[in-house]
């Protein structure tokens, strides 16, 4: 049996700057906001593919409170440094109102390769997520926990969920992000490994015909990292409060633990069909927590409220261990109030009952978002 693994914490978020005035993406933003970004945080703030988005990383972190600091202190710099040049960061994981077919991308050789090798489906990323990595040093371990963690991922997206608006219109999903992300290769859920022998030799056949550079190529909702020791969680939207993101992370560092608690007692949690979990997948992605997900061993929809309790209970003693209950248990706060994606569609809709016409409600929406994204920091 392996030993505990550390689970330290990193998290990845990605971030849309807009034009304060206007409300629309900076097509441009100044290469002096990117410059001033890196000056202050390091390695801790990169372009992202289209020259609108910005993304932040935190350090490894031991704890889920030195986490949060780190997250307190990118999104507070990353708003500074904008707003000095007319902009704001918003996340969010779509534009409200954009339109892809005016932006570009950034100069960096990974992302001219993407630009050049995916073509109309990388000029549609207008989108951002958010990524967990969780420290699982042991390889075989972390092909095991892959295995069985995919089962919970969407009861992560549900909670996550943050682009409802596509290019001015309500697309009557929660997260359309996943729609637009489904479009590239190597995305979806991972097929199951039995080894990391196994994992290795698949990823080897794609490098040796000249596919894919490395590992980092595969964009699965879980991965094992190709530049870590890390197991990463991709399926999220960002959130737009920070409370939230930091509350998913929680949850997925507390769902790893107890899956490393159960094969130290030579159990495991049951491996179901892809096909079957993609149903839930779909689920999160269209109603969020609203119409349920699916109990495979009831065989039935059950409302995401009884899940998120069970979810609740099978962690308790990693909360514990982890000293991390108050934010765990701030997922009730997001079933209770609505996810970014909720809370968008009321904002629009309040501006609409209000007289306002539709350009102007996703200004609107757009407005809220900025100031939720630096809210209670």
């Amino acid at each position: 049996m392996p030993a505990e693994p550390s689970f330290t914490l990193g998290i990845e978020e990605e971030y849309h700057l807009i034009e304060r005035a206007s409300g629309s993406l900076a097509a441009e933003p100044p290469p002096a906001m990117l410059q001033a970004a890196q000056d202050r945080l390091g390695e801790r703030a990169m372009p992202e593919f289209l020259k609108s988005q910005i993304e932040v990383a935190t350090r490894k972190c031991a704890s889920l409170a030195e986490a949060r600091r780190e997250l307190v202190e990118l999104r507070r710099t990353v708003a500074e440094l904008a707003g000095g040049h007319g902009l704001a960061p918003i996340a969010a994981s779509t534009h409200p109102f954009a339109d892809w077919g005016n932006l570009k991308h950034s100069d960096r050789v990974r992302y001219v390769q993407l630009a050049r090798d995916l073509q109309g489906v990388a000029r549609r990323l207008v989108i951002c997520g958010m990524h967990v990595h969780v420290g699982i040093e042991d390889e075989h371990l972390r092909i095991d926990l892959m295995n069985q963690m995919a089962y919970f991922l969407p009861h992560l997206l549900a909670l996550s969920t943050s682009s409802p608006f596509w290019r001015g219109e309500d697309t009557g999903l929660k997260s359309y992000r996943i729609s637009v992300f489904n479009e590239l290769p190597r995305t979806g859920l991972p097929q199951g490994f039995a080894s990391w022998g196994e994992y290795q030799r698949h990823v080897q056949i794609l490098v040796s015909a000249g596919l894919i550079d490395d590992a980092s190529k595969f964009w699965w909702d879980i991965r094992p990292s190709s530049r870590f020791p890390t197991l990463e969680m991709r399926i999220t939207d960002v959130c737009t409060s920070l409370d939230d993101g930091i509350a998913i992370a929680a949850l997925y560092r507390c769902l790893l633990r107890m899956l490393w608690r159960l094969r130290r007692s030579n159990q495991s949690w049951r491996l179901y069909a892809h096909m079957l979990i993609d149903e839930n997948r779909w689920r999160a992605q269209r109603y969020g927590t609203e119409e349920g997900l699916v109990d495979f061993g009831k065989g039935t929809v059950v409302p995401y409220r009884d899940l998120l309790e069970e979810i609740l209970e099978l962690v308790a003693p990693d909360a514990a261990h982890f000293g991390c209950e108050a934010e765990v248990a701030h997922a009730r706060t997001i079933l209770e109030r609505g996810t970014s994606a909720d809370r968008q569609r009321k904002v629009y809709k309040e501006a609409i009952a209000a007289g306002a016409a539709p350009a102007v409600a996703l200004k609107r929406v757009v407005e809220w978002l900025a100031a939720e994204t630096v809210a209670n920091l």
